[in-house]
């Protein structure tokens, strides 16, 4: 009897190797991992590769390279497969250092640097290391003639907004090229984003003409990163211009889009033009929220929205509208001040 192409007892000390392993007992898999060794019973990638990942997570980081020397010298089939799950292991748990050193052998064993590797090893560095790092992390992807991807982007992009690096930000997202269109309106959208991080409303709009000029079509996201800016600045035409333009290109408000309408007028306590404010949306819709969560790292949550998901969190079992979150909401802030009030 044999079970993915191993007889059953090497496949049922791989089994128990791994079971130790993936519960933090070191000292009994390397016993069953040495033994397997010591056999004629070569395993397969995805035992060595989960037995990698677990002594990944344990911190075992020098067994991972013996464990990597140790198949290469068994079968060098194995290698590409093997060092692509070290490097991973490596970068999955920050051992940036070690993750360099893993790839510099690789290509001096005459393994070359393909798009996936490449792309999560702008990913590690954007989680792990510092901004310079990053950078030379992606010069050397573009030397390599790789396709930064989707994921790689938003890493980046993620690293800047922690560190309010917005007009670094900027100049990134130009260098990947905005008129990219197989990552759909990610770039355009943070873009935006960097504008409005730093209210330039200007050149906010500038830019959301030129991305509409390219043949970009705004979506959701790109529609709320106004909304939430013309809110916070309270720029009462502009939002309603751009809840037009919305609606105009059959866009769906979500709660943040409602949350930037109510916040604006009460914030400057224009409740009583609130039902006028709202006429034009459909309070009679299900909540929820699709805006990219990119934008509260940068633009937070307003009050009405961090309110609302409160809501929604302690009374799943009821079925909300927006008009029954706004009336709850409203409630909230009468009562509030009249607690401020009396005081």
């Amino acid at each position: 009897m044999e079970s993915e192409g191993l007889p059953l007892e090497s496949y049922a000390l791989s089994a128990l190797m791994l079971c130790y392993a993936n519960n933090g007992l070191y000292l009994e898999a390397q016993a069953i991992w040495d033994e397997i060794l010591n056999s004629s019973f070569v395993p397969n990638i995805e035992i060595v590769s989960k037995l990698i990942d677990a002594y990944g997570r344990m911190g075992h980081f020098d067994e991972v390279t013996e464990v990597l020397h140790q198949v290469s010298a068994r079968d060098s089939n194995l290698l590409p497969e093997i060092y692509a799950a070290a490097l991973s292991c490596f970068g999955k748990q920050g051992q940036l250092e070690m993750m360099e050193n893993t790839l510099r052998e690789m290509i001096s064993r005459g393994f070359s640097l393909d798009s996936a590797t490449g792309n999560a090893f702008l990913i590690y560095y954007s989680s792990f290391g510092s901004l310079t790092e990053m950078e030379t992390a992606y010069g050397r992807l573009k030397r390599s003639r790789i396709l930064i991807e989707k994921e790689g982007i938003r890493a980046m992009s993620f690293a800047y907004i922690k560190n309010k690096k917005f007009y670094k930000l900027g100049e990134f997202l130009r260098d990947v090229g905005l008129g990219r269109r197989n990552v759909g309106n990610l770039l355009w959208n943070l873009l935006l984003l960097s504008y409005a991080a730093n209210f330039k409303m200007k050149s906010l709009q500038r830019e959301f003409l030129r991305m509409v000029e390219a043949g970009f079509h705004p979506d959701l996201t790109t529609f709320n990163i106004r909304a939430l800016a013309f809110s916070k600045m309270s720029l009462f035409w502009d939002l309603h211009v751009s809840l037009e333009h919305m609606k105009h290109e059959e866009v769906i408000p979500d709660l943040v889009t409602y949350g930037c309408v109510i916040d604006a007028y009460l914030d400057r306590r224009l409740g009583m033009n609130l039902d006028f404010a709202l006429s034009k949306m459909n309070v009679y819709a299900s909540p929820n929220v699709s805006t990219d969560p990119f934008v509260f790292e940068v633009l937070g949550k307003g009050d009405f929205h961090s309110s609302s998901e409160s809501f929604l969190e302690f009374t799943r079992w009821k079925h909300w509208t927006y008009k029954e979150l706004i009336k709850t909401y409203l409630k909230k802030r009468y009562r509030s001040n009249q607690i401020f009030w009396n005081y």
